[in-house]
């Protein structure tokens, strides 16, 4: 299944779903910043443009950034 264009809503709400949290003095103006720190991992800085459907090519990007596979993003739209 292809990666479907989203809006930039959907994407931080799946973000949040697994455990991203907006990055405290980022993301100002047209893009938001996230972050997501685990024990054992590297801290992970997603940057998302806000206010329009993202692109399936940036919304590869974003998914790399996170560390996440399409499919687990996928689940994460879904619940």
């Amino acid at each position: 299944m292809r990666l479907p264009s989203l809006s930039s809503s959907r994407i931080i709400r799946a973000l949040r779903a697994a455990g991203f949290t907006e990055a405290p003095d980022r993301g100002k103006g047209s893009h938001r910043a996230f972050v997501r720190s685990r024990l054992g991992e590297r801290t992970r800085l997603v940057i998302v443009p806000y206010g329009h459907d993202i692109p399936r090519g940036t919304l590869r990007a974003i998914l790399e950034q996170a560390g996440l596979t399409r499919d687990e993003f996928l689940r994460l739209l879904d619940g």
